[in-house]
């Protein structure tokens, strides 16, 4: 399970690790305090270099010199206002947290529909064999969601919107057993996709998601016994706010209590909201499957990173930090030959399964 968390640690490529974060995502001193910023993907870069007149050349210690003199709040909002990712980092929030610990860490709703599907579960090799799903996700939170039902013999179909680009080594990181494709979901053949599918699972903002006619209300109006799986950043009360693991682990105050020095922020040994989160969210995907077959009618399944962050900080804690401690990893991957290029990749977590080679990222055609 440790390994499986910490997936982007032990991923080769041609037996190269991937650059994981980019030159301006990270924590950065302000004049009274600190903030994170996410800047993985070029559009949010871009637009975090136009809200703080930084040029493409510039540097992380461009930015830490313009953010220093300047106040939390105001480079946030800045960069908010461009269309970019920065938060500022907080202490905890007990009573916030209290309060979201009073919802449920997977809430799923039935829909009013109440058609019987019976015979899919369980009925073919492995327990999902003839569930399609429709993966409507990007990062790691919902690709690590469809990757786990996929690796439960779901036949999964990625579509991503021809506009957006995916890092492909983050791909290769949970893309196993799935198929990747590109496709506006404004189109007939979108559509038609979705007709045919069981699952859908949802990882955009569900504003973006709305505008498009996708959110999960959308969907079970028009397809009743769908089961729809939905992941936010901060919460579907939330719905214009984007957001990664890194942001929430500093918002919520994850980074203060993971100061390695009582100053500067830290930060959780994996990604561990993105990857509780997935398996979460798969999670409910199976017992809504389940209880389709019994109950009939569709199923609204959903959680989101700030929830996972006020279910980690309600737990008990170790009063001094433990080492971290060495293992032989060997054991822990595979190796795939993926278009000649050696991939190396963990293993599942869950024992007595394997996982399928993970396909080049967009290459498929979108049909089922």
């Amino acid at each position: 399970m440790a390994m499986s968390y910490r997936s982007d640690r032990v991923l080769t490529i041609d037996r190269a690790a991937p650059t994981v974060w980019a030159p301006l995502s990270g924590f950065w001193q302000t004049a009274d305090g600190w903030i994170r910023t996410h800047a993985n993907y070029p559009h949010h870069a871009a637009a975090l270099r136009g809200a703080l007149s930084l040029r493409d050349e510039s540097t992380a210690r461009d930015l830490e010199r313009i953010v220093g003199d300047r106040r939390s709040d105001e480079v946030v909002a800045a960069v908010a206002d461009a269309g970019g990712l920065a938060v500022r980092v907080l202490p905890e929030q007990p009573a916030v947290d209290r309060a979201l610990r009073r919802s449920p860490l997977v809430e799923l709703e039935r829909s009013r529909d109440r058609s019987r599907v019976t015979g899919r579960i369980g009925s073919g090799a492995r327990p999902l064999d003839g569930i399609r799903v429709l993966d409507l996700t990007r990062v790691i939170a919902g690709p690590v969601c469809t990757r786990t039902l996929a690796l439960l013999g779901a036949d999964v179909l990625r579509l991503d919107p021809p506009h957006l680009p995916e890092p492909e080594w983050q791909h290769f990181d949970t893309g196993h057993g799935k198929r990747s494709a590109l496709l506006d979901a404004r189109t007939e053949h979108f559509r038609a996709l979705l007709d045919h599918a069981d699952v859908v699972v949802l990882g955009y903002r569900s504003s973006s998601l709305a505008r498009l006619g996708v959110a999960a209300d959308d969907l079970l109006a028009r397809h009743p016994s769908l089961v729809v799986a939905e992941l936010s950043a901060w919460g579907c009360d939330r719905p214009e706010r984007a957001g990664f693991d890194s942001l929430v682990q500093a918002e919520s105050g994850i980074a203060v209590v993971e100061s390695p020095d009582g100053v500067r922020p830290g930060v959780l040994p994996a990604q561990a909201l993105d990857h509780s989160a997935g398996y979460l969210l798969a999670a409910g995907v199976i017992a809504a499957l389940r209880r389709q077959e019994d109950e009939g009618g569709g199923f609204r399944i959903s959680t989101s990173l700030r929830r996972v962050a006020a279910e980690l900080l309600g737990m008990a804690r170790q009063d001094e930090p433990q080492p971290a401690r060495e293992f032989d990893t060997a054991p822990h991957v595979a190796t795939f030959d993926v278009d000649g290029l050696r991939l190396t990749t963990a293993r599942p977590a869950l024992p007595g399964l394997e996982f399928a080679a993970p396909r080049r990222w967009s290459r498929d055609q979108p049909r089922w």
